[in-house]
């Protein structure tokens, strides 16, 4: 197979280096000097002036590059030894809240850090090496920031591609389950309840606080002082950011505009739902690494308790695996209080439907069939991803081994014990969707009921005014002739009013059941359909009663007899 865009492929450097990025690399020279035994290297002012020449003009090129082209034609993933990888995420800032987790069957430990803290952990070999008694380590990481996720993938050789996802927050995500050699990538769509008109908290003016680290905090790693050794260096590294982010930030913001439009009009008549990626690493070594969004703090407390209860069987077990599958199906137990929301939506509008339709309640019907069919969209992978990792857990992990590695024994991410569980996800999941479905069908059949009944109505209407036309029109008619103002009128001047009643009447009574004998003939079709029923129950009863006194009879005399 050929060879993967990994971190493995060559300790230190990217596989694939950004254009030019070989030959404009500084390279110092050195002056060497013999001091028992070992030579030391001084790199002069000068020095250090050419290389932040050549990586400023760098810079310029991969601006201009991807300023030129934008996004399209890009190299796929995000490697964060590469330049172009912090040009473009570089931006990404949050503090988050890092919760790390050992376990094992017997004793655990929980802590909680910050980004500063988390860095300098993973930067000091000596500090983030496990301890022997730890079985699974997991950390829980709520907000997504450059300085971590590029810590993160550093330090556990994750695939690029999958970092590309963490770090991409598009609208258009969906839930999937990718496998790399060394870890498994999961990411999953999160639906919550939220409300509305709670106050958000303002994180901007957190991330602008965020302690960016310096040289002194990068424990001497080469990997991370590139991006913190000189301020100038960061300050055109920020202009250049805006440079290409401008095109996709214009469009963003007009889709956000348009986005936000239609929220205040649907706020009304909408279940809120907030629906997030999560993201999940399994790693070869027991470790798992969870991301969530930065407001999902509380989310995973329900896990973290049974981590500190001792008998558990997450806790017992110490089978990382069975924590992955503890974490999607609390994804999918979230989605619980979505449908059940959904649930006494569907049963409010009904109640208003059948009490009394009207055009408000349809539009609420309207709004409620469309984000029941967005949300089953965005939940149907959910079902796909547990699926395929109860049944092709296996068969996808041999299909990453090379082809003169078949004889070696693959042992699949997901253990035995933790399919046995997500059987039971898996019918979750089945049920959400089901009762989804049916949520939809039922809010169709409300809205074509009313336009339905809003018809009959209509119908009616025009029936009762066609009805009074018929009758009045012969009146009407008449009227217009009598009531014409000329000299020479002898049905007039030579008759009473009882003349016009003597030629009314026989008018009406042709017109009227000429127009009104289709009328007439289903009203007689509907009369002798229910006499013809009246008969029949009472030739029904009759026979009844002759069978009941007959078997009377018959039990009297085989008693008396």
């Amino acid at each position: 197979m050929p060879r993967e865009n990994s971190f493995a492929d060559s300790p230190g450097r990217s596989l694939t280096p950004d254009l030019d990025e070989a030959r404009d690399e500084p390279i110092p020279e050195q002056r060497g000097r013999l001091r028992s035994g070992t030579v030391t290297t001084v790199i002069t002012p000068i020095d250090r002036f050419r290389a932040c020449v050549k990586k400023v003009i760098h810079l310029q090129r991969t601006s201009t590059l991807f300023g030129r082209y934008g996004t399209a034609g890009a190299e796929p993933g995000v490697d964060p030894r590469r330049h172009s990888a912090y040009l473009h995420y570089g931006h990404v800032r949050q503090n988050c809240i890092i919760t790390l987790v050992d376990y094992s069957s017997i004793r655990a430990s929980v802590g909680r850090m910050t980004n500063r803290e988390f860095v300098s952990l993973l930067t000091d070999r000596e500090a983030g090496e496990r301890e022997g008694w730890v079985k699974v380590r997991w950390i829980n990481i709520c907000g997504v920031s450059w300085d971590v996720i590029s810590t993160l993938a550093l330090h556990y050789d994750l695939h690029p591609l999958a970092v590309e996802d963490v770090l991409h927050r598009r609208s258009h995500l969906r839930s999937k389950a990718d496998y790399y050699p060394k870890h498994l990538f999961i990411q999953v769509l999160s639906h919550t309840l939220y409300d509305p008109d709670a106050p958000e908290r303002n994180e901007a003016l957190e991330d602008l606080a965020l302690d960016v680290p310096d040289a002194e905090d990068s424990g001497g790693n080469p990997e991370v002082m590139w991006k913190t050794s000189l301020d100038r260096q960061k300050d055109v590294r920020s202009g250049l950011q805006a440079v290409i982010l401008r095109k996709e930030s214009v469009a963003r913001r007009r889709r956000e505009k348009a986005q936000l439009t239609l929220d205040e009009l649907k706020k009304d008549g909408r279940v809120h739902v907030k629906v997030e990626p999560v993201s999940i690493f399994l790693l070869r070594n027991g470790t798992v690494i969870s991301i969530f969004p930065r407001d999902y703090v509380s989310f995973a407390e329900p896990i973290m308790a049974r981590l500190q209860e001792p008998d558990t069987g997450i806790r017992t077990s110490a089978d990382a695996s069975l924590l992955v599958q503890s974490l999607l199906d609390l994804v999918v137990d979230s989605a619980f209080d979505v449908v059940d929301a959904f649930h006494e939506k569907v049963l409010e509008l009904e109640h208003d439907i059948l009490l009394k339709p009207n055009i408000k309640a349809i539009s609420r019907l309207h709004i409620l069939s469309g984000d029941l069919a967005l949300h089953k969209r965005t939940m149907e992978p959910l079902k796909m991803v547990i699926y395929g990792l109860r049944r092709y857990d296996e068969d996808r992990c041999t299909a990453l081994v090379e082809p003169g590695d078949r004889k070696i024994k693959v042992w699949g991410f997901m253990s035995h014990k933790a399919k046995i569980y997500l059987a039971d996800v898996h019918d979750h999941m089945e049920y959400i969707l089901s009762t989804m479905d049916a949520f939809a069908g039922i809010a169709e059949n409300l809205i074509n009921y009313t336009f339905n009944l809003k018809s009959y109505e209509m119908n009616e209407t025009m029936r009762r005014l066609t009805m009074a036309t018929i009758i009045f029109l012969p009146l009407t008619l008449l009227t217009g002739y009598f009531g014409m103002n000329f000299e020479g009128m002898w049905s007039v001047h030579f008759h009473t009013d009882l003349f016009f009643w003597v030629i009314a009447i026989p008018v009406m009574s042709v017109i009227i059941p000429s127009f009104l004998w289709p009328d007439f003939k289903r009203m007689s079709h509907y009369v002798q359909k229910r006499l013809v029923e009246r008969r029949q129950r009472r030739v029904g009863s009759f026979i009844s009663f002759i069978v009941a006194s007959f078997w009377k009879l018959l039990t009297f005399r085989v008693l008396f007899s």
